[in-house]
């Protein structure tokens, strides 16, 4: 019977007509090329973070799995399997006394799936993953194996290799399949993470201040309330105060999991209820501090279901934008349980990140899966594309391609390197149709 793939947050699923786990690169060209013969198209999937429909296929779909761990080190460089978790890669990274700059909140995702969707944390002079990758192993719709580097001054299928790096390093999948990721990397560090209540309307007056005055900035608004959850995460000479067992379970596990469940599943079943459950949960927020390895202060517990919408705007708006959705909350009679979360990110030279060429804020909108609110994020969208926002490749948006080529300066370089390079569509499915146009016919 064939297998049918579920995303995490269970809106996504695809059955194909063929799944294959492949252990090396070999058996991934191997795999592209049969599916080419027989006319099918190809997708690999990662673990299943992405909430839109980037991955499905009805062809063959290759798991990840047998591609994981660390191939090869070197001086200040790690190379790891596309299928190697980010959880995995920092542990190995921390026993080795390395770390990545920079991380994403979640750590369940393959370094492929993050890097090919754009993860990028929050941070005022460090981007995201794929602004810390130095070279990309690919196998290309004809089965041909290549490594694309920063640095490389090669061509490919007549295609520079350093416009091929800057495309790849946020391909969506579309370019090849990544079978190994190289990232920069640099001795461990600590951060010191300061968590502190905060007003809405104070942060709206000291945006600026908030964002140039720390490393990596997140901040959470709570719907139907003036109270910000504030992180400031910066590097720290130590010594290390991690949380104690207990504080790390009653913080991470029970209260950010356990018991938000539960606020969600009861605002679910009585929505009245909402903004008064917000306002107690803003109550029970308080300074806290502790200092811990990098990779455990950025990375967070989330084991609450949700769907969630994200676009990336230009810096200066974030202000104006942040305000425009909380009046759009107070106008409309949404009862939304999930705070909005705010990061930040300097410009990107990779050419469909959110972030590229432009220093960048993130507002992010979830509900909580069982009761979706496709309103909510349709007046969050209207205004994000009013201000030139990018969504986020992962998340729930509804542009098109005509809509992104606006927005994106390199789309039509990008479009021509993945029309080189794959002129049958073997990598693209009904999802890249949409967002990134279909490939011409020949």
């Amino acid at each position: 019977m064939a297998e049918t793939f579920r995303n995490w947050a269970r809106n996504q699923s695809a059955t194909p007509a063929e799944i294959r786990t492949p252990a090396d690169a070999g058996e991934v060209s191997r795999a592209v090329r049969d599916a080419a013969a027989a006319g099918r198209r190809v997708r690999m999937i990662g673990s299943g973070h992405s909430f839109t429909g980037v991955a499905l296929t009805d062809g063959l779909l290759l798991r990840p799995e047998a591609l994981a761990g660390i191939r090869s080190t070197g001086e200040g460089r790690v190379t790891a399997g596309a299928g190697t978790t980010i959880r995995a890669l920092n542990a190995e990274l921390h026993r080795m006394g390395l770390a990545l700059a920079n991380m994403g909140d979640i750590d369940a995702q393959t370094v492929a799936g993050a890097v090919q969707t754009g993860t990028h944390g929050t941070g005022r002079d460090v981007g995201g993953l794929a602004d810390q990758i130095l070279a990309l192993e690919l196998v290309l719709a004809d089965g041909e194996i290549v490594t694309v580097r920063g640095d490389g001054d090669g061509t490919i299928r007549g295609v520079a290799e350093r416009d091929l790096f800057d495309a790849a390093r946020v391909g969506l999948g579309a370019l090849g399949v990544i079978t190994a990721v190289t990232f920069r990397v640099e001795p461990s560090f600590l951060l010191r993470s300061t968590r502190e209540p905060m007003s809405l309307t104070s942060i709206l007056a000291s945006l600026d201040e908030l964002t140039g005055g720390n490393e990596h900035l997140d901040f959470f608004w709570m719907p139907h309330t003036d109270t910000c959850l504030t992180k400031r995460n910066n590097r720290s000479p130590g010594p290390a105060r991690p949380p104690g067992a207990f504080k790390y379970w009653l913080d991470n596990h029970f209260m950010e999991n356990t018991l938000f469940g539960a606020v969600c599943g009861i605002g679910g079943r009585f929505p009245g209820a909402v903004p008064r459950l917000n306002a107690l949960s803003a109550a029970a927020l308080s300074v806290s501090t502790h200092t811990d390895v990098s990779h455990r202060v950025f990375a967070s517990v989330r084991r609450v279901r949700f769907l969630e919408t994200e676009y990336a705007i230009a810096r200066e708006h974030l202000g104006q934008a942040l305000a425009q959705v909380r009046d759009l909350v107070e106008r409309r009679d949404w009862r939304i349980t999930f705070p909005v979360e705010v990061r930040v990110s300097p410009a990107s030279d990779a050419w469909l990140s959110t972030a590229y060429g432009r220093p960048s804020a993130y507002i992010a909108c979830h509900v909580y899966r069982p009761t979706p609110n496709p309103a909510y994020f349709e007046g969050v969208e209207e205004i994000m594309t009013a201000l030139g926002g990018r969504p986020h490749w992962g998340k729930l948006h509804t542009r098109d391609a005509a809509y992104l080529a606006t927005v994106y300066p390199r789309f039509a370089d990008f479009l021509a390197v993945r029309d080189a390079l794959d002129p049958a569509g073997t990598f693209t499915n009904d999802h890249l149709d949409t967002v990134l146009g279909r490939v011409p016919a020949a």
